[in-house]
């Protein structure tokens, strides 16, 4: 269904990621992924998606990189922002410094992509963030930071969906809930829990939210924008 497509992916290397890198060139898009500090894991997901994906190493803290590189693409069709940094802290223990992290990769390294993709994305294009539920709703002390970045985001991609409508290019946030990752793994340290707070009592895997980017990012989504979709296993429920 995206035979003959492009798609730049940020963040492709491991967990939902590469999950969706695989999923875009199963659905016949050439995708172009980003990854930071895995060569091995990257040209490993690239072989296994096949269709001539390939990876870029670059840093998503750095926002003038992250818009060098989408200005660089000879085509783009689909921009997926998917990378993202968490990290808990209270507020009595939580410093500018760690905000300023949080912000640099799940928010400016967003705009800095989606102002570049604007300007050479085609009509009726699809620009698609993996944003996270705690973008709705806090469950937990300490994730002010990163709700606050995912809160951002939401608000961000409403706006820009309305700035593009008329190009007939949409704009979507994906929201999932605890998806089974190496960095929130469902027997971790707080798999019980999270899994006791969803209504299907499981984890989410990678290929749950792939799958939700792949459906906006062909023809079934094309009357959808603006929209934060939630996939968590009605945790928010």
């Amino acid at each position: 269904m995206l035979e003959g497509k492009t798609a730049f992916v940020t963040g492709g290397s491991r967990g939902i990621g590469a999950a969706i890198v695989r999923k875009l060139a199963a659905a016949g898009a050439a995708v172009t992924f980003t990854y930071n500090s895995s060569p091995d894991a990257a040209r490993a997901v690239a072989e296994a998606a096949g269709n001539g994906a390939q990876a870029v190493r670059l840093d998503l803290a750095d926002a003038d990189a992250v818009a060098a590189a989408v200005r660089g693409l000879p085509k783009l069709d689909i921009l997926v922002n998917n990378a993202g940094t968490f990290e808990l802290a209270s507020v009595a223990e939580a410093t500018l410094a760690a905000f300023d992290r949080m912000f640099a990769v799940n928010v400016r390294a967003v705009v800095a992509a989606v102002l570049e993709a604007a300007k050479i994305i085609p009509d009726g294009g699809r620009i698609i963030t993996v944003g996270s539920i705690n973008g709705e709703a806090v469950p937990f002390p300490g994730g002010a930071f990163y709700a606050g970045s995912k809160g951002a985001v939401r608000m961000l991609t409403k706006g820009w969906a309305r700035d593009l409508g008329e190009r007939g290019v949409t704009v979507n946030v994906v929201q999932p809930g605890p998806i089974d990752t190496d960095l929130n793994p469902a027997d971790g340290p707080f798999g019980a829990v999270l899994t006791g707070m969803t209504a299907l009592k499981r984890y989410g895997k990678p290929e749950d939210v792939a799958e939700l980017v792949a459906f906006l990012a062909g023809p079934a989504g094309g009357n959808i924008t603006g929209a934060a979709l939630i996939t968590d296993g009605g945790m928010t429920a």
